[in-house]
C-alpha cells in the first residue's frame, strides 16, 4: 500500500552522542518509523574502540531521541543479521562509510537490500573538529589508569575467546591497536597486548634470562600506554623474589596494567621451549602458591588478574602434575590458569583443559599457541579456553624484514630495491598520532 509508513535502520556504536546524530535520526524521521540497531559491546570491541558505556546504557540513551522508535541489539557490525530479521523499507547512514573499513560492510548492506528492493539513503557526514574533539576526549578516558586495568575481565565476560598479540615498543602498540579486517560479516582485531620479556630482552639486544630489569620493563609499559587504550597483560617470568613481587604487583596495579603472568619455575630463567634439553627447575608447588597469596593480598583494587603459568607439561612431569598444581594455585586465589607446551599438535593441552573444566568451569585459561599454531581460536575456544596469546609474532615478523632491507642496500648501494618492502612515510604519520 502507497501509504504504509516504511520501516527505517540505523546502527549505532557510539557512547557519545551529538548534534551530527540528531541531524541524522532527524532526517531518518521523515522518511518513515526509525529502527534503531544498537551495537553490543561485544560488537563494538570487535572493531573500535571499548565502550565507555555499556549496551544497556547506550540503548537507553538512543531510545530517548526524539524520532527513533524502536531499539534492538546489533550483534555484529555486519547489518545483514538484523535486515533479514526486520526487512526495513530503507538504512540510513552517514556517507563516511563509502571508504575505509566500513566500506565492506556497506556493500553487503546494499546487496542485501537490493535482494529484496529496499534502499540505502545516505546524508553528508558531519565532519565538525568539535565532534573530532568529543571522540578524542573519550578514547583518551579509556587509558586512564583505573579504567584500563579492568578491562580484561570485562571482556572475559564479554567474549568467548580474548585475543592478544605482543607488543614491545609504542610503535608496535599502535600496530596491535589499530589493525583491523573485515571478514566474513564481521570486524575483528585485539582485545589486549601481551608485553613478553622475550620480546622486550631481543627488542633491547639483550638475553631472556630476566637481566632487563623490572625498571626497564615498567619504561617498555609505559611507552606502550602513551600512546594505547587497550589492556596490557605481562610477561612476568617467575614473578622474582616474594618480597619483590608484591611490590610489583602494586607497581603495575597503580600503572593500569590488566594481569601479569608468573610461571612456575625457579633459578635462572631459561626460555620454555628448550623444554628439557637445558637445565629448568620447576618451583614447589606450596612455594609458588604462597607467592600467588602474597600477591594477591597486596592488591589494592578487584581488578588486577594473577595468573598462574604452569611448567609440568614443558618439563614432562605428567598431567597429573599439571593438574594438581592448578588446584594448588587457584586455592591460593590465582585469577587464571595458563597451560603451556612445546608440542606441535595440542593434544596434552586440550586434555588438560577439557579436565579442568570437569572440574572448574570458571577460572580463564590460558594458552601461547606458539608452537601448535595450525589450531584456530574457535578450536581452542571449544575446549574452555579463555585467552589465546600471540606471543612473539610481530619482533619475529620484524626481524627478517628489516635484516633484509640492510642486506638489499648493501648489496646494490642505494635504497631504490627495496622501496616495495618498506611503508611510505606518509603511512607512518598517519599511524603515530599528532598528540599524545
Amino acid at each position: 500500500m502507497d501509504g504504509q509508513v516504511k520501516t527505517v535502520y540505523m546502527a549505532f556504536s557510539t557512547d557519545v552522542i551529538h548534534s551530527g546524530h540528531l541531524r541524522l535520526i532527524e532526517l531518518a524521521a521523515k522518511l518513515g518509523r526509525v529502527i534503531a540497531g544498537v551495537l553490543t559491546d561485544e560488537a563494538v570491541v570487535s572493531y573500535k574502540r571499548y565502550p565507555l558505556l555499556d549496551y544497556a546504557e547506550r540503548a537507553a540513551i538512543i531510545g530517548s531521541i526524539k524520532g527513533i522508535s524502536e531499539v534492538v541489539p546489533q550483534d555484529t557490525l555486519s547489518y545483514v543479521p538484523n535486515l533479514r530479521k526486520y526487512r526495513p523499507d530503507i538504512v540510513v547512514h552517514g556517507d563516511d562509510w563509502q571508504q575505509g573499513l566500513q566500506q565492506s560492510v556497506r556493500e553487503e548492506t546494499m546487496r542485501e537490500l537490493q535482494s529484496y528492493g529496499g534502499s540505502l539513503v545516505e546524508y553528508p557526514y558531519a565532519d565538525r573538529e568539535a565532534y573530532k574533539l568529543m571522540e578524542e576526549a573519550s578514547r583518551d578516558r579509556l587509558s586512564i589508569p583505573d579504567i584500563r586495568r579492568g578491562r580484561l575481565k570485562k571482556l572475559l565476560g564479554l567474549k568467548n575467546v580474548v585475543t592478544a598479540m605482543e607488543a614491545h615498543s609504542g610503535l608496535t602498540g599502535l600496530i596491535v591497536e589499530k589493525t583491523t579486517v573485515y571478514h566474513e560479516g564481521a570486524a575483528k582485531q585485539f582485545d589486549a597486548m601481551w608485553v613478553s620479556s622475550l620480546c622486550d630482552s631481543t627488542d633491547k639486544g639483550k638475553p631472556d634470562i630476566e637481566l632487563v630489569d623490572m625498571s626497564s620493563r615498567l619504561r617498555t609499559i609505559d611507552d606502550i600506554m602513551e600512546v594505547t587504550t587497550k589492556p596490557i597483560i605481562l610477561d612476568g617470568d617467575t614473578g622474582g623474589l616474594t618480597e619483590h613481587f608484591v611490590y610489583n604487583v602494586r607497581t603495575l596495579e597503580r600503572l593500569g596494567v590488566s594481569a601479569i603472568i608468573i610461571e612456575d619455575k625457579k633459578g635462572l630463567k631459561k626460555n620454555s621451549l628448550f623444554g628439557t634439553s637445558v637445565k629448568q627447575t620447576q618451583d614447589e608447588p606450596e612455594h609458588f602458591a604462597a607467592k600467588i597469596r602474597a600477591g594477591k593480598r597486596a592488591q589494592k583494587t578487584q581488578d588486577f588478574m594473577i595468573i598462574a603459568r604452569i611448567e609440568s607439561l614443558i618439563l614432562e612431569k605428567g598431567m597429573e602434575d599439571a593438574l594438581a598444581r592448578a588446584r594448588a594455585y587457584v586455592a591460593a586465589g590465582a585469577d587464571g590458569i595458563m597451560i603451556h607446551s612445546r608440542r606441535k599438535e595440542p593434544t596434552e593441552i586440550y586434555e588438560f583443559c577439557d579436565a579442568f573444566r570437569a572440574e572448574d568451569r570458571t577460572t580463564p585459561l590460558v594458552v601461547v599457541p606458539t608452537s601448535y599454531n595450525q589450531v584456530t581460536e574457535e578450536e581452542l575456544g571449544s575446549h574452555g579456553i579463555n585467552i589465546v596469546i600471540y606471543a612473539n609474532h610481530l619482533i619475529r615478523s620484524g626481524f627478517p624484514a628489516m635484516q633484509k632491507t640492510a642486506e638489499l642496500i648493501l648489496e646494490h648501494h642505494r635504497s631504490l630495491e627495496v622501496d616495495e618492502m618498506c611503508m611510505s612515510i606518509k603511512e607512518i604519520l598517519t599511524l603515530i598520532p599528532d598528540e599524545i
